[in-house]
């Protein structure tokens, strides 16, 4: 009798500590993009942009375009602004969207949905992701040239270069850090030897240091804070979703196609959703996020 009571103990005690594996559910879907790259959603105007290559990311056709949905996934203008070349990355201050285009960052006006300003680079080969500090300065990852570009008092000049960046490409600004979702070392078109991980950069000394002991997470696309010191991440190569805490450690939480770009985060006060472009199949979509929990 009395082992069995010890024993029911311990399975009682085990019980208690087994936690529920995090998950995303399908919110919704929309069809007909075209090569979308990245999405962000506006809190202000409850309106989410997508970034639409429309072609190779490197050329320069006017085919580009941004559309925009609501909250709940639904089409408002497939054509908001169309005329630009392979549009990517995103960033919001106030009501001007910024956008990484080849060599080019644009800056929209979305209250007229007109372009304000275009800021060439001259010697940038591939404008990727785009992030907006405290200040209102932004920051653009050029994916091929490890490099990384800044928007400062109307002047858009490099900022750093760095083997050390690895292929840099989603962007993120937390206190005073800037996280980089690097790709890894590329040794032919787009394929690596050993994977990508997050790594810091700081906004003062511009000092780069891995998240965590550096080891090989994936080819990370967009990177977006969960609100609780981590993060999520695409990996573009393998089609996943992750979930990486400040140590580096990862889990995968959705495996999908190919193609899993820069993605976007709409958090409400018991909701977390993300936003996932899917370059290769022409659609966008939107994943609740239920964290890992106890089971009672």
């Amino acid at each position: 009798m009395k082992k069995v009571f010890i024993l029911a103990l311990l399975l009682t005690s085990l019980t208690s500590t087994v936690a529920t594996a995090a998950s995303l559910k399908l919110a919704w879907e929309q069809k007909g993009f075209k090569a979308p790259e990245s999405m962000l959603y506006d809190k202000e105007r409850k309106v989410i942009y997508v970034s639409n290559v429309d072609g190779k990311p490197t050329d320069k056709d006017a085919k580009g375009s941004i559309a925009l949905l609501s909250a709940d996934g639904k089409k408002v203008n497939q054509d908001w602004v169309t005329g630009l070349n392979a549009p990517k990355g995103l960033a919001l201050i106030d009501a001007v969207l910024y956008v990484a285009d080849i060599d080019t960052l644009v800056s929209i006006d979305v209250t007229t949905q007109k372009i304000i300003k275009k800021y060439p680079i001259e010697k940038a080969k591939f404008l990727n992701d785009v992030v907006a500090d405290k200040n209102g300065d932004v920051y653009v990852s050029d994916f091929l040239d490890n490099t990384i570009y800044r928007l400062k008092d109307d002047k858009f000049t490099l900022w750093l270069a760095d083997k050390a960046l690895e292929t840099p490409n989603g962007l993120f600004i937390e206190n005073n850090q800037l996280l980089v979702g690097s790709w890894g070392v590329i040794t032919e078109g787009f394929a690596t030897d050993t994977a990508g991980h997050m790594k810091t950069i700081d906004l003062e000394t511009k000092k780069i240091t891995s998240l965590g002991d550096g080891k090989p997470v994936g080819n990370l696309d967009g990177i977006e804070s969960d609100g609780k010191g981590g993060y999520f991440a695409t990996d573009w190569m393998a089609g996943s979703v992750l979930h990486i805490q400040s140590t580096g450690e990862y889990e995968t939480l959705l495996d999908v196609n190919m193609g899993s770009a820069d993605l976007g985060v709409i958090t409400d006060k018991d909701t977390t959703m993300l936003l996932i472009p899917m370059m290769n199949d022409n659609v966008v979509r939107a994943y609740q996020y239920t964290p890992s929990r106890p089971t009672p």
